[in-house]
């Protein structure tokens, strides 16, 4: 085994030279625990973690299910803070009529149409999706969830 060669710079750091090998040591209990947890993870249901190299970068990949989010309360929260806020410009609204921004009044109500829509589309897709669970959510891309 080779030991590498060790030199002090100006600061007193101590560096490892170029084209020699770092000197091993024994990992500290503290590193064997870190490892040893890391080996246990999959016995607490945690996926096995694959690298994916793409051009120059890699990129680490888990093998997940994908959330089972039907988007209908996600559409009711957009849909809500649309809605507050066309009240809260309701008391501005000789304001923003003399300023020339009343837009800002109907860009806030058209923002709550489209999310009452939204909430109608996503509540029958999960209602449909429900009564045909082979119809289930698949990947289109070969590399699952990354998307690439």
């Amino acid at each position: 085994m080779t030991r590498a060669k060790h030199e002090d710079n100006e600061s007193g750091e101590t560096h490892t030279r170029p084209g020699h090998r770092a000197a091993e040591r024994e990992p500290s209990a503290r590193e064997l625990e870190r490892i040893r947890r890391a080996a246990r993870r999959h016995e607490f249901g945690r996926p096995e973690v694959t690298e994916l190299e793409v051009g120059k970068t890699t990129y680490k990949v888990a093998q997940v299910e994908p959330l089972d989010v039907d988007g209908v309360r996600t559409m009711i929260v957009g849909s809500t803070l649309w809605l507050v806020a066309v009240v809260a410009l309701l008391p501005f609204l000789g304001t923003l009529n003399d300023a020339g921004q009343m837009w800002w009044v109907w860009t806030c109500v058209a923002g709550f149409g489209l999310g009452l829509i939204g909430v109608e589309y996503c509540r029958r897709r999960r209602n449909a999706l429900s009564r045909h669970p082979d119809r289930q959510r698949t990947d289109t891309s070969p590399y699952g969830p990354v998307g690439l």
